[in-house]
């Protein structure tokens, strides 16, 4: 169905132990059986708790220093106890058989991807009755062959897409240890580390897992991600009237508000200065914010969890400050560049918009301009349209459409072309830092930048120069680079 969202991803290769099935008795008391063998007692199952996930000689071999034929010896020891007693000492993570169903449900093909035998990963999956929802189930094989997860999930993939031209952009691999994300990474896909196995949350971010989420509730709702909503079931024209009612409420009662304020100061024989006139602008924004806030401040509850499960890492403070000088720089560089070029000297529609919002004093222009509308204008475009393109599409595409109406709803060509840049850098902070007070102070600071630059009349000054521009867009293109190393988003 192409209206259906989020359907970038097809292909999902799970790993077995800690990420759909919960081995810890079975490999554990296995792995005792085969150290008793060599004379060694383990009476603390939670102790062999790393031979969880990575290939068992490895593991004989790094955690008891045994020979290349002792691990072998082990190995099969382990398998002596584990191929009747042990495989089913075993048990699903609660929620896996539901969210496999669902999957599948939402036309994806599944596969396992596991270090372990595929003799043992099919019985075991036959055994919890979900083999049915896996299109391949690829192990390792007895004789020692294919034992790397590389090699494990290059198999899968080339099963899955037998012609060659499955399309990694489109594929995850979904695992508890490291040696998943190590192996996807090998092969150029993404990777999902699930912390509620065996690895744990700093193995992963070590690994550097492309996702991570802590619950097999937050896998399902990573996997499927929008496909839940109620908006699943709208079709164009439905998505397009819900994106539109919030905007049409918010500029009409800010228009009855403004208008209302008017006529009360008329008829109470009140002088419309522009002191005036910028306080009933203000008025406008306050109440088109407060008429959105319910809906807006669900909405973003919503944005922040479905980011959230992306952004399980805390960022630094140094890319808050890089996300400070990119605004800075852009939007001071991009204003001195529309000046430069002569195209704001050549737009009356946008001298007169300047000309109102520079006219009154500085502190109610700071009020207006500052604080009150920022607020108002990031509840409706970040808080509920780009919210809701966000379920209904992909990111870069409701960072774009997003970026495009926030142009669009300044009315003049000048400030739609400078709007829509600023609007594209403001929702790529917000997703990239996952939380809103973010893309509000961000679009504070651009105001309170280009506030101080008029009232100070810098840009009738030699600051307002080719140099000076080039110098700001530089800082901030270079911020914004930065950040983007730092971590993909897109």
């Amino acid at each position: 169905m192409k209206d259906e969202i989020w359907q970038k991803k097809e292909y999902l290769l799970f790993d077995l132990d800690g990420t759909l099935t919960d081995p810890k008795l079975g490999i554990t008391t296995c792995v005792q059986y085969a150290l008793k063998d060599f004379g060694i007692e383990e009476p603390d199952l939670d102790k062999l708790e790393p031979f969880i996930g990575p290939p068992l000689k490895d593991s004989f071999i790094e955690f008891y220093g045994f020979s290349e034929e002792q691990a072998q010896r082990a190995v099969a020891k382990y398998r002596e106890r584990f191929q009747d007693i042990g495989i089913f000492e075993n048990e699903v993570y609660r929620g896996i058989p539901q969210m496999l169903k669902k999957l599948r449900l939402r036309g994806m093909r599944l596969a396992v991807a596991s270090s372990k035998p595929t003799v043992f990963v099919e019985r075991i999956l036959e055994h919890f009755h979900i083999r049915e929802y896996f299109d391949v189930v690829v192990g390792s094989e007895l004789d020692g062959r294919r034992v790397e997860k590389e090699e494990v999930v290059r198999e899968a993939l080339r099963r899955l897409s037998p012609d060659g031209r499955i399309d990694k952009s489109k594929v995850y691999m979904i695992g508890d240890r490291k040696f998943d994300v190590e192996g996807a990474k090998a092969l150029g896909i993404d990777s999902v580390g699930v912390s509620y196995g065996y690895g744990g949350m700093e193995e992963l971010r070590a690994a550097h897992a492309d996702y991570i989420v802590r619950s097999v509730e937050e896998l399902r709702r990573f996997l499927l991600r929008g496909y839940e909503d109620m908006e699943k079931d709208l079709n164009s024209l439905q998505k397009i009237w819900l994106l539109l009612f919030s905007f049409v409420l918010f500029l009409a009662v800010r228009g009855f508000a403004q208008n209302l304020c008017l006529v009360s100061a008329g008829r109470a024989g009140m002088e419309i200065t522009q002191d005036l006139s910028t306080i009933i602008s203000g008025i406008g924004f306050l109440a088109g914010g407060l008429a959105i806030f319910g809906s807006a401040r669900k909405c973003v509850r919503r944005t922040i969890r479905d980011m959230y499960l992306t952004h399980l890492t805390p960022q630094p403070g140094t890319s808050y400050g890089l996300a400070a000088l990119s605004a800075a720089g852009l939007s001071l560089g991009g204003a001195m560049l529309l000046g430069l070029t002569g195209i704001t000297g050549s737009s009356d529609a946008y001298q007169a918009v300047a000309e109102a919002q520079t006219g009154a004093s500085f502190g109610i222009a700071l009020v207006c301009y500052g604080l009150v509308s920022p607020l108002a204008e990031e509840l409706l475009f970040r808080g509920l349209i780009y919210g809701y393109l966000r379920r209904f599409y992909d990111v870069m595409t409701a960072i774009v459409a997003s970026s495009i109406l926030f142009g669009v709803y300044h009315g003049n060509m000048v400030q739609a072309l400078y709007a829509a840049a600023m609007g594209y850098l403001i929702a790529y902070a917000y997703e990239y830092f996952a939380d809103f007070r973010v893309p509000v102070c961000m679009h504070a600071g651009m105001n309170l930048l280009s506030l101080i630059v008029s009232y100070t009349g810098l840009g009738g000054t030699r600051f307002c120069s080719w140099p000076v521009c080039i110098v700001l867009l530089l800082l901030g293109g270079g911020s914004t680079v930065f950040l983007a190393r730092r971590k993909r988003i897109l």
